[in-house]
């Protein structure tokens, strides 16, 4: 008698984390698999939706059933924004999460758009303005080995950072050390960030962005940033696949 799909879904769960499908390999097809397992091929159907469901697997037409690469990278915490990197090194943020996880970079890996906007309320509540005031959104689509891994989007007040990098919309980080270079050299030198992160599922737009699988999650990151007397020069939101990072964050321990 044939097992049921769950027990098939843990006997390939099994198989894919063995190594027995590695990364990038597709899975036998549907009919195979019914016959190595003595099921239906509704059974196996069942068993990669499961599979599928939990970020294991990804149906890609004309391929197959794709293993998805695992582990996911390394997103540092607090380090990713070490003044050693940006200030003085010339690694941005996603490139230190990159290093961190062992995973090559090159700056073409972000491309950027650039645009001037009206502040929503959020944004302007985090940049202490006037909603509808014109603010720079700064967009970055972050990829790695051609796959898209998150976007970016900040905000900045025009005065700070009008005639500088942060207003070019070429593809790489914004010059040497990124933005927050660019930041101290405007005499606005990033002293703090508040950060906050939730899960939800991703709107349409960012299913076909991130090309994301059925059923993934995004992340969303949402950072301030402010100079030292506490002058918010950044706000930024961010959209992450769920399956391709890790969150790592290593402190001190508040008294």
């Amino acid at each position: 008698m044939g097992i049921g799909y769950k027990e098939l879904a843990a006997a390939l769960r099994r198989a894919i984390e063995a190594g027995e499908y590695p990364p990038e390999t597709t899975l036998p097809k549907q009919r195979e698999l019914a016959e190595s397992y003595d099921v239906n091929v509704g059974t196996v159907r069942k068993a990669v939706a499961d599979l599928e469901a939990e970020g294991l697997v990804t149906p890609i037409r004309r391929r197959g059933t794709v293993v998805r690469s695992q582990p996911p990278m390394k997103r540092l915490g607090a380090e990713r924004y070490a003044k050693s990197k940006w200030k003085f090194g010339n690694l941005v943020a996603f490139g230190a999460d990159r290093e961190a996880s062992g995973h090559e970079w090159k700056p073409s890996d972000q491309t950027n758009t650039v645009k001037k906007v009206e502040a929503d309320a959020e944004t302007a509540e985090a940049l202490t303005i006037e909603t509808g005031a014109p603010v720079y959104e700064r967009s970055r689509l972050v990829k790695e080995k051609d796959k898209p891994t998150h976007t970016l989007t900040s905000y900045y007040r025009p005065e700070d950072v009008e005639g500088t990098p942060l207003v070019d919309a070429s593809a790489g980080p914004a010059g040497r050390g990124g933005g927050f270079t660019v930041l101290t050299l405007q005499g606005l030198e990033p002293d703090h960030i508040t950060e906050t992160v939730h899960a939800r599922m991703p709107t349409p737009e960012e299913v076909t962005e991130l090309e994301l699988p059925a059923g993934e999650p995004v992340m969303i990151l949402k950072r301030s940033t402010y100079t030292e007397a506490g002058r918010p020069v950044e706000f930024a939101r961010g959209v992450h696949a769920a399956s391709r990072f890790a969150w790592s964050y290593t402190f001190t321990i508040p008294d």
